[in-house]
């Protein structure tokens, strides 16, 4: 993986990166270790389903560590204080106006291996996030869905996303 591209990322969603993967290798590689240790303690490993269980959990966190190693390497954090406030950016906090629904939404453009649908948190890269990048307050955007829905929306505020 090392010509991956670089993914972009705020400082909040970079410090969560880092945040699990120090948890993964610190507490949880510690709480596997001793699941196995007492695991093997049973005796018989070839019939010792809580053994094969840990095991599999080791192999998962190790993966799930390789996986945060890559993604931290490969991060750049966009430095929201050099970014005009009033453009649609990563890191911007986004009302909108979606014409079809009738209805105002906020929307958190971030980079997408940030994305939480429940928070509205959306990727840059996503349709609706793509469409609304570099627009400014007061603009009206034409989102095409990839199923070929299109929908309108009325840029209604422009702000740097709460921490």
């Amino acid at each position: 993986m090392a010509n991956e591209k670089k993914m972009l990322y705020t400082q909040e969603g970079y410090d969560e990166l880092v945040r699990e993967l120090d948890y993964l290798k610190t507490t949880r590689r510690e709480e596997i270790k001793e699941a196995i240790a007492t695991a093997r303690s049973f005796g018989d490993l070839s019939e010792n389903s809580e053994y094969d269980e840990a095991r599999n959990e080791q192999a998962k966190t190790e993966a799930r560590i390789k996986e945060l190693e890559d993604l931290v390497d490969n991060a750049h954090i966009v430095d929201e204080s050099k970014i005009d406030a009033n453009i649609v950016s990563l890191g911007s906090a986004v009302t909108v106006y979606d014409v079809e629904e009738d209805e105002e939404i906020v929307y958190n453009i971030v980079g997408s291996n940030e994305v939480n649908p429940v928070e509205r948190k959306i990727s840059d890269q996503s349709p609706i996030g793509r469409a609304l990048m570099g627009q400014k307050k007061g603009a009206k955007v034409v989102v095409e869905l990839p199923h070929g829905e299109v929908i309108h929306i009325h840029i209604k505020d422009v702000a740097r996303a709460q921490k």
